[in-house]
């Protein structure tokens, strides 16, 4: 691994300092003042690195998506079947989830109608970049089982319609498990959905 760089330290420490702010007062109620001061800088360090709030925000969940997806990733290099790396996949982002939320849920505190408004496209534009690098890795999984023989031959077609399967079943576990604040249940789901879909699946 490459040592980092001065400036590599500086902006995780900013982004490290503006992810506890967020939290603990919600996006809106953060200033770059706020983080400058908490991290012992001058403001005018932080515009070196980032130039507004939002753009702080936007490097903070880039980082959170980057760390979501190596967890997945080295998780599923680690299993062996298809299977067991599509349990792997769906195990590791549900506990990531968890262990995300509290930040996610905290970022829209004291926001107004408009502010929550354009927030929520947001939201929807961070969805949709983790689902399609989601995606990418679950078509990986399915073609290497294909070549491998343990998945039946299905077509370009079956196969991006098999990962909009996984991906909508995992949301949904993720929206109910939300809901009921309960996620003592995600390795017996995982276990009997991806055992009921491969089972379906295998030659």
């Amino acid at each position: 691994m490459a040592p980092t760089t001065k400036d590599e330290e500086m902006q995780e420490q900013i982004l490290q300092m503006a992810k506890q702010l967020f939290q603990l007062h919600g996006f809106k109620r953060v200033t770059i003042d706020d983080i400058a001061k908490a991290i012992g800088k001058a403001r005018s360090s932080l515009y070196y690195y980032y130039k507004t709030k939002d753009e702080i925000l936007a490097a903070v969940i880039a980082a959170d998506i980057a760390e979501l997806m190596t967890a997945i990733t080295f998780a599923v290099t680690r299993a062996s079947a298809v299977e067991e790396k599509i349990k792997a996949f769906f195990r590791t982002k549900l506990e990531i989830i968890l262990e995300k939320r509290a930040f996610f849920n905290s970022l829209d505190v004291g926001m107004d109608p408009a502010e929550l408004s354009g927030f929520q496209k947001a939201k929807l534009t961070v969805h949709q970049q983790i689902m399609q690098q989601e995606g990418e890795l679950l078509g990986q999984i399915i073609r290497e089982g294909i070549g491998r023989g343990e998945l039946a031959n299905l077509g370009h077609k079956d196969q991006e319609n098999l990962v909009f399967v996984l991906l909508s079943s995992l949301q949904g576990m993720k929206r109910e498990m939300t809901i009921q604040n309960d996620f003592s249940n995600i390795e017996p789901a995982v276990e009997i959905f991806v055992r009921s879909i491969i089972h379906g699946l295998k030659k």
